[in-house]
């Protein structure tokens, strides 16, 4: 894990002074070593920065960048499988370092741009390739590594975060004000639509996507990867539940490579506690849990956290909010800036102090259960999709009364409550937008809450599992993750996040997936005599969230006025006075404690330099 960044430019436009500045920067990413390289060319230069965090070969060999030959690399993320690579490889190649950047570099020269074909892992990364004069940047499968962009006639810059190339161009960007609209009243699934970011010109790298560019600035992308999406009919349920077990714990054993010690991110819930409970009971590995404790009972997973500590003997830490011992808008300011933008939910407020607490510890890798709803199903809306897929099958009877004994009882998006919700309307998966009720009652402003997805596939459910994983969802946790991660100098893993396990996941049948009053039934069957039956069968979800009075005193006349200040740039926005009124009230509902969040993280990202 380290902080990459770089440019091609004309001649002169970058100073050392910027380059200076952008490794300071970038030393969160990467405090264990740093440097930079910069080439010169009769029109152009072209630089190379990197800050490192060591997780695999500690020695000072595998500082980057990196150079063999022709070729300078730098590279954040990890390739889990380097060492199977190597092994392939070292025939022709010899190896100086035993570091997954050695072989990264060592793969380019063989294989290519279609070098990324064979990894297994999390990346962004850039080679310079001299020969070519030419500058050949990656992007993981699924994002989990961040890379940013922005292109002008005079130079093309990138790095891991927007400030690295805000610093090293010493350009003012204008605020993507389009996206902070959608930001403020369609909600966090909205903002991946597109590569956007809340500065206007620069862009985000796709996931799945390589660039070239090389010293005239022509650039071109590619996507190497989309999942392959088809059912095996002639799947049995015990061949799909042996296939996820397989998967699951290859993909979770290679993301156990490391040489300092690992910490697991435990919410209560089945994807996290199952990775705990493979690496303790079939890999033997020492398990160190960090949990989240919310005295809000609507999101606290407290004795669910303590079963499984029990259970795998874990060295527990547990995180309880307590809103007097943080000065919430100080913490507020120190997110927004580390994000380059506002915090798209109170989870990942909450998540920093997750972070802050692994890193206390000594830890400088973390792992956590990201994607496993996407993937196996984690979403009461999945229910109802499902209900459509099946409104014609012989099964749908009983899998509308399971839904009403098992589900409804514990809905709270008032939107779900019609289990007939698809079968009526397929359009209805509008509703992933979930500010769109505050659209017409608090905002100045016009929007446009056209509803577009990626096709995948017919299906109506596994299509919005997939758009969640590409588009809505995962993008989002993963960027927060990443830059509450770094802030504390910790890099995230998320063995869900495997293309061979998506893949096959994406084979089952419909039918196995969702069974009697079950979601991710397969994940609970794949992990049957490894995870302890009372979380493997606890068919409640609350998810890693808060309320926003268990973070921030909303009687607090202080805040009131900070917050509903007419002269705020959020009036620009919002019809604060509305909003204000409608606080006065005992108890907030959960659609406006988050809207209240996401008011303050906007008003401090629109007021900030």
């Amino acid at each position: 894990m380290c902080g990459i960044s770089g440019y091609i430019s004309e001649r002169q436009l970058v100073q050392k002074e910027a380059i200076s500045n952008t490794i300071k920067l970038m030393k969160l990413r990467g405090p264990d070593a740093n440097n930079y390289i910069l080439k010169e060319y009769p029109t152009k230069q072209v630089a190379l920065l990197h800050s490192r965090l060591n997780i695999i070969d500690l020695n000072d060999r595998s500082n980057q960048p990196f150079t063999e030959d022709n070729l300078t690399l730098i590279f954040n993320g990890e390739i889990y499988n380097f060492l199977e690579i190597k092994k392939k490889l070292e025939h022709k190649y010899n190896f100086r370092t035993k570091s997954d950047t050695e072989v990264l570099l060592r793969a380019f020269q063989e294989y290519g741009e279609r070098c990324v074909d064979h990894f297994i892992g999390m990346w962004a990364f850039a080679i310079w390739d001299e020969k070519k004069k030419e500058l050949f940047i990656s992007r993981d499968p699924f994002g989990e590594k961040p890379l940013y962009y922005f292109l002008n006639e005079k130079g093309f810059f990138f790095g891991s975060e927007i400030k690295y190339i805000k610093t090293l161009c010493k350009k003012e960007f204008t605020k993507n004000k389009g996206l902070i609209k959608k930001h403020l009243f369609l909600g966090y699934k909205s903002l991946n639509k597109n590569n956007d970011t809340y500065y206007n010109k620069i862009y985000s790298l796709e996931c799945s996507t390589n660039l070239k560019i090389n010293l005239s600035l022509n650039l071109k992308k590619k996507k190497y990867w989309k999942p392959v999406i088809k059912v095996n009919k002639n799947l049995t349920k015990k061949d799909a539940i042996d296939g996820v077990k397989h998967y699951l714990e290859r993909s979770l054993k290679l993301r156990l490579r490391s040489d300092v010690p690992i910490a697991f991110c435990l919410s209560g819930g089945i994807d996290s506690a199952s990775l705990a409970s493979i690496a303790r009971k079939k890999f033997n590995q020492k398990i160190s849990t960090f949990s989240i404790i919310d005295n809000d009972q609507r999101y606290n997973e407290e004795e669910n956290i303590n079963i499984i500590n029990n259970d795998l003997e874990c060295d527990s830490n547990l995180i309880n909010i307590n809103k007097k011992k943080y000065n919430f808008f100080e913490r507020m300011n120190l997110l927004v800036k580390q994000h380059d933008g506002p915090i798209a939910t109170i989870s990942y407020f909450i998540h920093s102090f997750l972070s802050e607490k692994i890193a206390s510890r000594g830890y400088k890798v973390s792992i956590s259960g990201t994607g496993a709803d996407e993937i196996f199903t984690g979403y009461y809306d999945h229910y109802l999709q499902h209900l459509e897929a099946t409104k014609n099958n012989k099964d749908f009877d009983k899998n509308l009364k399971d839904w009403k004994k098992y589900i409804f009882p514990n809905l709270r998006n008032p939107n779900l409550k019609d289990p007939f919700l698809y079968i009526k309307n397929k359009q209805n998966r509008k509703l992933i937008y979930e500010n769109d009720f505050n659209i017409k009652k608090y905002s100045n402003l016009s929007l446009n809450s056209s509803f577009k997805e990626e096709k995948y596939c017919k299906e109506l459910l596994r299509n919005r599992m997939l758009n969640e994983l590409f588009y809505e969802v995962v993008p989002v946790i993963l960027k927060h993750d990443d830059l509450n991660s770094m802030l504390y100098s910790i890099e995230n893993r998320s063995p869900y996040l495997d293309r061979d396990l998506l893949e096959f996941s994406s084979s089952i049948p419909p039918s196995y997936l969702i069974e009697n009053g079950y979601q991710k039934k397969i994940l609970r069957e794949a992990t049957s005599g490894i995870l302890n039956d009372k979380i493997r069968l606890d068919r409640r979800k609350k998810g890693f969230n808060a309320a926003i009075n268990s973070i921030l005193d909303l009687d607090n006349p202080e805040v009131r006025d900070y917050i509903f200040n007419e002269k705020s740039e959020l009036a620009e926005f919002i019809n604060l006075k509305k909003i204000k009124k409608d606080l006065d009230i005992k108890f907030i509902p959960n659609h406006l404690s988050k809207f209240i969040f996401s008011l303050i993280g906007t008003k401090i990202f629109l007021e900030s330099n």
